[in-house]
């Protein structure tokens, strides 16, 4: 339960990328009453706004550092190049970092994908943001690794992008400060982790009023005496329904046909992977 004193309402950071719009949706549903605040923040800021209070809880991106921030990993991303849509990549479906060890590949300041060691040719300087980093890419400087939510947020029409198989994944996550695990932050957990509303850590649900026990009984009592008085006729008459029901053939969705129809779909074509060799 929602405590009488809970704050009037609840501040959620968000990182670009991330989309908090289906749980925002949920939230308004449960709590109609308690607004929902998103807070727009950069990756490197996420932990620092959740330690100075300017938020709740936050959407971000693994690993958070410290003891005093909890997290409940929630999905993990695919990995992509984004690179011009005349560019050699585009004639495959997706690549490895070995497929772009010729390549210039950009690495912005706050990059996301924590590189052990980025693959390709290391720029001479590197972007301040990814979104800098989308502008070189455009300009034909070289490509960029990201996760996809940024490569679509970045979206360009001169632009596309492909997988990368090996490359590093980002992971989203739920964090709040261990020590402010209040109802509402409660609340919004069990939201990200699909509870229903009824759930015993949830908001309770408004039990159903109970029913007139008396009218009820007359009901059931009357009920008792229809089938009493009706009992024999349908005693009677169900063996003859029987056989009718038995000597009706099969429609034309049997389990026979059926079971033809799945099976007709042809195997999925394997995706085409490696770099292809450079136009002349």
């Amino acid at each position: 339960m929602i405590s009488a004193d809970a704050p009037s309402s609840f501040r959620l950071a968000y990182v670009p990328g991330v989309t908090p719009a289906k749980w925002a949706r949920v939230w308004h549903e449960r709590l109609p009453d308690v607004p929902l605040d998103l807070v727009a923040v950069e990756p490197g800021d996420a932990m620092a706004t959740l330690r100075g209070g300017g938020a709740d809880a936050a959407l971000l991106r693994l690993p958070v550092d410290g003891t005093d921030l909890s997290a409940i990993p929630l999905y993990t991303e695919t990995t992509v190049v984004i690179v011009p849509k005349d560019h050699v990549v585009t004639a495959v479906d997706e690549v490895t970092t070995n497929d772009l060890s010729d390549e210039l590949v950009l690495h912005p300041l706050d990059d996301t994908l924590g590189w052990d060691e980025p693959p390709g040719r290391p720029a001479v300087e590197r972007p301040a943001t990814t979104a800098d980093a989308v502008e070189l890419v455009a300009a034909g400087v070289g490509v960029l690794v990201v996760p996809q939510s940024l490569a679509r947020l970045h979206h360009r029409k001169d632009l596309t992008y492909r997988p990368v198989l090996d490359a590093p994944a980002s992971r989203v996550a739920l964090s709040w400060p261990e020590a402010k695990t209040t109802d509402l932050v409660e609340e919004f957990i069990g939201i990200v982790r699909g509870r229903t509303v009824n759930s015993s850590r949830g908001r309770q649900a408004t039990a159903p009023q109970a029913k007139d026990k008396g009218g009820a009984g007359r009901a059931s009592s009357g009920a008792g005496q229809r089938s009493g008085a009706g009992s024999g006729a349908r005693s009677g008459s169900g063996s003859g329904s029987g056989k009718s029901s038995a000597g009706r053939k099969p429609g034309a969705g049997s389990s026979g046909k059926g079971g033809g129809r799945s099976g007709s779909g042809g195997a999925k074509a394997a995706p085409k992977r490696g770099k292809p060799r450079r136009r002349s």
